[in-house]
């Protein structure tokens, strides 16, 4: 099994299979620190060592003295490119010798210049009472929690989710890891910003809505925010209930690969906690879901399980934790702290060469500042200062404006890329023009929007037939409008479980859509998920400003 663990090197990725670094010349010292360069780059900022292994992977060990060496050589390394290292874990590889031979894989981060963090966006989704807020309070206020839900009262935002115990809203957590891999959190009474400047990885937890009553507010969450991995947080004590499933089904629809979290186990007994488990197990292995179930319950094992879950999507780690007693919380931890960032530098590359465009998910008015705006930008890059246009306003028009500065995880930053999410402070700009779901993108792009588009969808859940002239409210990524069915391509109606194209018109104004983009809509009891395969663009003038609309330019 140790095996295929570490057989896995690519030519690319982060991970770098070294036999031994004793003593090497000058010019091999000069080779291996390019080496290492690289390797960060493609992890961005950070890199995993395995020292005693072949290149193709076959564990040969180190005896002690050479081991010594070669992590000596390797602290010089990362000396060099102004990186530091943690070693993750030890292993002895039992050959026939009398000498004892170890491996020892190592976590390289590189402390990031021009204050750009590693980022990785997580979102917690889970059933009402799972203890999600509780687990958030304890991993980034860094105390335990008393059983009665004294962590969870830091995250609250509103009056009524004090004194209900529920989350309604959105709300973001930060924690940090310095390069070392410590915890870096609220526990020393720090602000966001220390917390921003002394680390070189960031997660910032989307603690999404647990309730039935709020669903739209969680799959705007899971559509919008594009978070990079989902955490799934269920209570050992009742195990699958409520929206638990239903979450499973969003993170699984929308690709968003997850891990799991039993919360609670200082609460019932080890039988109890076993039962959940397999409760798990059995559903991430039906047919539909296709995921390999990983326990952990060792170090090693969430060393494992953040490297083998970053290379394929199909392993699904589990933890057994308590936010009361602490039990297992660590693990966890070090899991968070090696999981690497799904898309690699060359992605980013191509994505911040296209033109800006940034996705409008919150507006606020801030004192003295003027309006601001919450959202990602996914592509090009956004510098203070640039101007862009946003739109599509309720008659299809672009407005000028100008960002004036960017924020990010509450400190200031100069620059803006893309995969990033930040806020915008636009100045004097008028509050009332804008609204969630608006895109604000360079004036060069010419954006095409659209009140009527075709998507190819798959009925989940469906009470009655879904036929044309059906009422339904339609999300793709941080757009939210109520669209009605104009058309189902080849049928009449369609039931559950059925594929088929369907045509939509928005109801009230136009909006900024792309082919290809996921589509999720739902009403009452009816969902469905699809994706976007054309658009009836309505066209604007050359500068993207004023123009009255065009006929579209697809014939039906």
């Amino acid at each position: 099994e140790l095996q295929s663990i570490w057989a896995a090197d690519a030519e690319d990725g982060n991970i770098e299979y070294k036999l031994k670094l004793v003593n090497p010349s000058q010019y091999r010292f000069e080779h291996l620190v390019t080496q290492m360069k690289w390797r960060l780059q493609e992890g961005r900022g950070e890199a995993v060592y395995q020292i005693g292994v072949e290149d193709n992977g076959l564990l040969v060990g180190l005896s002690e003295e050479e081991m010594r060496a070669s992590l000596k050589t390797l602290r010089r390394m990362a000396e060099k490119v102004g990186a530091d290292i943690t070693v993750l874990r030890e292993r002895e590889v039992d050959y026939d010798s009398d000498v004892p031979r170890k491996i020892t894989e190592v976590l390289v981060r590189k402390v990031p210049d021009n204050q750009q963090f590693l980022d990785l966006r997580v979102a917690v989704l889970g059933n009402v009472d799972s203890g999600k807020s509780t687990l958030l309070g304890v991993l980034t206020q860094g105390e335990l929690d008393n059983g009665r839900g004294r962590a969870r009262l830091n995250l609250f935002r509103h009056l009524h989710e004090i004194q209900s115990g529920r989350t309604s809203s959105i709300s973001f957590e930060i924690l940090g890891f310095n390069s070392k891999g410590e915890v870096v959190n609220y526990s020393d009474s720090r602000t966001a910003e220390e917390i921003c400047e002394s680390s070189s990885k960031m997660i910032t937890f989307i603690d999404l809505a647990g309730h039935h009553k709020y669903l739209k507010t969680t799959i705007f969450g899971l559509t919008s925010y594009c978070p990079d991995f989902a955490m799934l947080v269920v209570s050992a004590n009742t195990g699958i209930a409520g929206t638990t499933r239903e979450h499973l089904g969003l993170a699984m629809a929308l690709k968003v690969p997850f891990f799991i979290v039993i919360s609670k186990v200082d609460l019932c007994s080890k039988a109890t906690v076993e039962r959940t488990v397999k409760q798990l197990e059995r559903i991430l292995k039906q047919p539909g879901c296709n995921k390999l179930p990983l326990l952990v319950n060792s170090d090693d094992d969430a060393v494992t399980a953040a490297q083998q879950f970053a290379q394929s999507p199909n392993i699904t780690p589990i933890f057994t934790l308590s936010s009361v007693s602490g039990e297992n919380l660590d693990l966890l931890k070090v899991f968070l702290n090696i999981l690497p960032p799904l898309t690699n530098c060359k992605e980013q590359e191509e994505l911040m060469q296209q033109l800006t465009e940034f996705q409008v998910d919150e507006i606020y008015t801030v004192p003295e500042v003027g309006t601001v705006v919450g959202g990602t930008l996914s592509s090009g890059i956004c510098r203070e200062g640039e101007n862009l246009v946003v739109g599509p306003t309720d008659d299809g028009k672009f407005l000028r404006l100008k960002v004036c500065s960017i924020q990010r995880n509450r400190s200031a930053c100069r620059v803006l890329r893309a995969g990033q999410a930040a806020t915008l402070a636009l100045g004097p700009f008028d509050r009332s023009l804008l609204r969630k779901g608006m895109v604000m993108v360079s004036p060069e792009m010419n954006p095409t929007i659209c009140s009527v588009f075709e998507a190819e969808i798959v009925l989940l859940f469906h009470a009655t037939t879904f036929r044309k002239g059906f009422q339904v409210t339609v999300h793709v990524g941080n757009v939210r409008q109520t669209a009605i069915v104009e058309k189902i391509h080849g049928k009449d109606k369609l039931r559950t479980g059925e594929k088929a194209v369907v045509r939509f018109r928005f109801i009230k104004h136009p909006e900024y859509l792309k082919i290809g983009a996921k589509l999720l809509f739902r009403e009452g009891v009816t969902k469905g998920i699809g994706h976007v395969t054309d658009l009836q663009a309505i066209t604007t003038k050359e500068n993207g400003l004023e123009e009255s609309l065009g006929p579209g330019q697809l014939s039906f």
